[in-house]
């Protein structure tokens, strides 16, 4: 069977990070079956990142690369009906999520405003962490950030940048529906990780406030979690591996 290797939940979604939520929910969604390992170290994993599968003895890591190799393997049909210009759009909002995703990890772990919230949330949701091993994420976090360049930003700057992105999925997301139609592909598995991890986090971030003020996206997200969290499809294995 398939094992899903990603980040600890957090606030009542399988996983804190948005490409293993969008692996997981997309996982649920196309019905195949899977294991799923949560871990806090990423180092053992492909490119140092999460998550990762293992699949009959195969290691794939990258969000897209795993969700293709299930569509191969498994003969997931959730895409088949899309036409090229729907392809090319979903690949637009991939491309617009991973922006979306430095902002949102931007909130978490920089941000002094917010920082002290998450840290807390994550002690007391998973007290094996200790203070110390957060504060050197929180270092390793900043050195990614300002590589990257989002790190380079002023707090508000950073946020518009995120709030500008939220738009854009604002204007997508359907009042009924789902992206492309009555029934979810996979670009709404993808939009459903990082938006869950915007509108479940119980704490006030500016992005926070957008997607409770739009209708669309919470009904949207809240669509999608009751598909992914209802039903007995996937084995949860909540025993945490320590860095």
């Amino acid at each position: 069977m398939l094992t899903l290797y990603s980040y600890p939940p957090l606030f009542g979604v399988a996983d804190n990070n948005g490409y293993g939520l969008k692996v997981y929910a997309f996982l649920r969604l196309a019905g195949v079956p899977f294991k799923h390992e949560h871990i806090f170290d990423a180092s053992s994993a492909p490119r140092g990142q999460l998550p990762y599968i293992v699949d009959d003895g195969e290691t794939i890591g990258d969000s897209n690369a795993i969700m293709a190799h299930a569509k191969r393997k498994y003969g997931v049909t959730i895409d088949d009906a899309l036409t090229s210009a729907e392809r090319d759009t979903d690949l637009l909002v991939t491309r617009l999520l991973d922006d979306l995703y430095w902002v949102m990890s931007y909130s978490r772990w920089k941000d002094e405003l917010y920082w002290m919230q998450f840290r807390d949330a994550l002690l007391r949701e998973h007290p094996q962490l200790t203070e110390e091993s957060l504060i050197a994420a929180k270092e390793f976090n900043a050195q990614r950030y300002h590589f990257q360049g989002i790190g380079r930003y002023e707090p508000d700057d950073a946020m518009a940048r995120g709030l500008a992105d939220l738009q854009v999925l604002a204007h997508l997301i359907p009042e009924i529906g789902f992206v492309h139609g009555p029934a979810p592909s996979t670009i709404d598995a993808g939009i459903y990780g990082f938006i869950a991890n915007i509108y479940f986090y119980d704490i006030a971030t500016p992005l926070k406030k957008f997607v409770d003020a739009h209708e669309n996206l919470v009904r949207h997200c809240r669509a999608i979690h009751g598909m992914v969290t209802v039903g007995k499809r996937t084995e949860q294995h909540l025993q945490f591996h320590e860095p």
